[in-house]
């Protein structure tokens, strides 16, 4: 008997046996056992995630001798067949060979006739978005309105090409990509019940090559398998995919917290000399970054018998937590920029290089007492972000003195009358109004109001009333629900009731202004001490960086 290759011979049979679809799964079976059957089901999915299997799982299920089931028995003539891929009534068309409309029509015509040995005729149309527009337009009406008899099951790995028309006849389930672990595990179980030894790093390199795919999972299993004369063992797996050392990340690594420049450009040009791809090389060193910071914040989500577990949890306790995050920035822009430097080995050797610039320095070299602040303030929070080309943001940039900022922000206060400025106390519940309008407004309950209230110019007051003045531009807001609103909460507020007596103009001196000013000039003290920062100077000089305006915020007290 010739050899049948894993992903065929463990192909799964039953809804049981699949693989990391729980979610589909759960739905299907619910349908089935309920017998709230759909006309038209849609599996999508990247390649290898089972959208086929799931199609003839759901078809066995529909015709199975014993009824209409979840489980289907997989012994009667109709499973028996159905697994073989001779039964008379699944029809399974690839869209990719059959795109015309005259294969469309010709498949449908016989939709009309009842199946000849099973409950359903079933059509399972593969790659479905790759059928034209034509033969979308002619399976529209039979798949809108099918015979009961008539099930369709469409699979497609590009969803955004099906028809919107077609999408809206059709139950529609996402397959996803398998998990690692899944993947792992399911190999292990088909290598041990096919008695072969195997190591469990291999499976794991084996499972991370596969991307999420089952299918791909077995195929290279097949592949490791012949590789390795009935074994698979990690080195020879490593070698089979091309991964045979990828030990140059960790040294790249331990050479930037070495400080290394040397070490950095040597180890580039020994990659240059075994021809690794240098954009590659950038994505695979992001993706240990990634896998840094995971086991910096999770470190038991590290399985045990991952390979390098040891090593990533050792460079999660040697790497700071915000020299990772700059490393991983740089390292996805490299990666962006590569195509625009002169050639690989330039853009990514300066992408090292930048690496090595920006490092917070710890003190132990002969750089200056200044440049070490300017460079940590790249881990510090600040109110602008600096965007550069090719290099990395954001950057971050010291803010305004505080002392500055409180004289800038206090200005209005200044300027402003006696009765107006924020500085004076509050005044306590049940005592006389003091003038501080504006203090006031903030200590009162106000809801809807409180607009009303804000834009409101304290004019006059005495012991019994307040009068305000409210601008033109607000006098909206004078309507009788606000003043009555604003009138219960300062009656409340004092224990008594004050006449409140609103007139409009006034020369607009209202909390409202006030606060506007402040701002605006703490956010002009912002960009002004963004714009004179040393440290930004010289990343705006040296590599062209450029100032976000509308980034720039200033520090809330």
């Amino acid at each position: 008997m010739s050899y049948q290759v894993l992903a065929r011979k463990w192909r799964p049979k039953s809804f049981e046996t699949l693989v990391g679809q729980d979610h589909v799964v759960r739905a299907l079976t619910n349908a089935l056992e309920q017998n709230r059957l759909h006309h038209a089901y849609l599996f999508t999915g990247t390649r290898g995630v089972g959208k086929t299997t799931l199609a003839r799982i759901l078809a066995k299920s529909l015709n199975c001798e014993t009824g209409i089931t979840a489980k289907p028995c997989g012994i009667c003539n109709a499973c028996t067949e159905i697994d073989k891929g001779r039964y008379i009534d699944l029809i399974e068309v690839d869209a990719a060979s059959n795109t015309q409309v005259d294969a469309m029509r010709d498949l449908l015509d016989n939709a009309q006739y009842a199946p000849t040995a099973g409950r359903f005729k079933v059509y399972i149309i593969d790659e479905v978005h790759m059928l034209s527009k034509s033969a979308f337009n002619a399976m529209l009406k039979t798949l809108e309105e099918p015979p009961a008899h008539v099930k369709f099951i469409l699979a497609t790995t590009d969803p955004q090409k099906v028809p919107v028309t077609v999408l809206s006849r059709c139950l529609q389930f996402n397959l996803r990509q398998m998990a690692g672990t899944a993947i792992t595990g399911h190999l292990q179980n088909i290598l041990g019940q096919e008695n072969i030894p195997f190591e469990a790093t291999a499976l794991h390199l084996i499972s991370r090559a596969a991307a999420g795919s089952m299918r791909d999972a077995l195929s290279l299993t097949d592949q490791a398998i012949a590789f390795g004369g009935q074994t698979v063992n990690e080195a020879e797996v490593r070698a089979m995919l091309g991964a045979i050392d990828q030990s140059y990340l960790y040294q790249l690594l331990e050479a930037l917290l070495a400080n290394d420049g040397s070490s950095l450009i040597n180890q580039a040009k020994a990659m240059e000399e075994r021809s690794i791809s240098f954009e590659a090389a950038l994505n695979d060193f992001a993706q240990l970054l990634h896998q840094i910071a995971v086991a910096q914040t999770v470190p038991e989500s590290i399985a045990d018998d991952r390979p390098e577990r040891e090593t990533l949890l050792a460079l999660a306790q040697k790497l700071p937590a915000e020299t990772l995050q700059l490393y991983y920035q740089i390292a996805l822009l490299g990666r962006r920029d590569i195509g625009l430097a002169p050639d690989e080995f330039a853009g990514f050797t300066m992408s090292l290089l930048r690496m090595l610039a920006f490092t917070p320095n710890d003190g132990s070299s002969s750089v200056s007492p200044k440049e070490t602040e300017q460079t940590n303030k790249l881990a510090r929070p600040a109110p602008a972000i600096i965007q550069a080309e090719s290099v990395v943001a954001p950057f971050l940039a010291k803010p305004a003195p505080a002392e500055t900022l409180s004289q800038q922000t206090n200005v209005n206060s200044a300027t402003a009358s006696p009765q107006t400025s924020s500085e004076a106390p509050t005044t306590p519940a049940g005592s006389s109004f003091n003038g501080n309008w504006r203090s006031l407004v903030d200590e009162l309950k106000l809801g809807l109001a409180r607009e009303l209230a804000k834009h409101c110019e304290l004019i006059a007051y005495d012991e019994h009333s307040i009068s305000l003045s409210v601008p033109e531009a607000q006098k909206h807001l004078l309507s009788p629900n606000y003043q009555e609103k604003l009138g219960s909460a300062i009656a409340q507020y004092f224990d008594k009731k004050l006449k409140l007596q609103f007139s409009i103009g006034g020369t607009g001196n209202t909390p409202a202004k006030q606060i506007s000013q402040e701002k605006a000039v703490a956010q002009a003290s912002a960009e002004s001490a963004i714009e004179e920062d040393g440290f930004v100077q010289a990343l705006i000089n040296e590599f062209g960086a450029t100032i976000i305006p509308n980034s720039i915020k200033p520090i809330s007290n």
